[in-house]
């Protein structure tokens, strides 16, 4: 059983709902991410999403737009995000790692080269925004020879004739992409979670993960009411972006800072009781 099933295995048994932050590689410096990379754990997170900075990441907005070029500009490479997994493995061998990113740099890298060396550095699944699944065999292949759970996104145009083969070859989790637009931007409503998340359940035992437009611990927890797990990202970068000096350099308040806002995510996400499986 890989890790991330793992967890979510150990989650349903609780009885709760998971928390997954994201972190960009070397944003605003390889020592500042992996710190906050190492410390998402004892703050509450479950399962964490590590971006690969990219000049052109088209599913995001602003924030994480920002995030990426402040993470090339602190010397990100494909190499050093594998190195930052690494170092955070050196520590934790229990949290799921999830990469998330682009095609481009992956063709960059060699695909079957990416998943031998993602995996070795302690990586556990794969979500690649701009891969559509008739375009998978690029990743599917080496991504199952390693050991590297391929997590699909569904958003709200998605056809219900169009799920199964979105969730073919799909393992780890399904992304649900909760609204129609990038990142960062408006959330989706109650009622429109509602909705959505009974037919992915019909077409899918996969666990549910909600993301884009989670921005507070109230948000976050309406998504584990209605999934199984909730996904924030722009809010965590948006505060330390907020955090850093003139020159765009961290301070001494990035790390605490970004750590303390996940801490009351996780708070709010947890005391969420769910069903426990039989």
């Amino acid at each position: 059983m890989s890790r991330i099933a793992r967890r979510f295995a150990t989650l349903r048994q609780q009885g709760r709902g998971a928390l997954i932050p994201y972190v960009e590689a070397c944003d605003p410096d390889y020592d500042t991410s992996l710190a906050i990379l190492r410390g998402m754990p004892g703050a509450g997170a479950d399962l964490i999403e590590v971006g690969v900075p990219f000049s052109d990441p088209s599913a995001d907005g602003p924030t994480i737009q920002k995030a990426a070029l402040r993470g090339l500009k602190g010397g990100s490479t494909m190499k050093r995000v594998l190195e930052m997994v690494t170092a955070f493995r050196d520590g934790d061998d229990e949290t799921p790692i999830i990469l998330m990113g682009y095609t481009n740099p992956i063709e960059a890298y060699g695909p079957e080269r990416f998943c031998v060396d993602a995996k070795a550095a302690g990586v556990d699944g794969l979500i690649v925004v701009d891969m559509p699944p008739e375009e998978a065999d690029l990743l599917a292949g080496p991504a199952a020879a390693a050991g590297l759970d391929i997590i699909r996104l569904v958003a709200p145009t998605t056809p219900d004739d169009r799920l199964p083969v979105v969730f073919n070859g799909a393992s780890g989790f399904v992304y649900y992409v909760s609204i129609t637009g990038v990142t960062g931007t408006r959330t989706a409503s109650t009622d429109e979670l509602a909705h959505a998340l009974p037919r992915l359940r019909r077409a899918t035992d996969l666990p549910i993960a909600i993301g884009f437009g989670i921005r507070t611990p109230e948000l976050a927890a309406n998504a584990v009411r209605a999934a199984d797990a909730a996904v924030v990202a722009s809010a965590l970068l948006n505060t330390l972006e907020g955090t850093l000096d003139a020159d765009g350099r961290a301070t001494a308040r990035t790390v605490p800072a970004v750590l303390e806002q996940l801490r009351g995510l996780a708070d709010a996400v947890h005391a969420v009781s769910k069903t426990v499986s039989k």
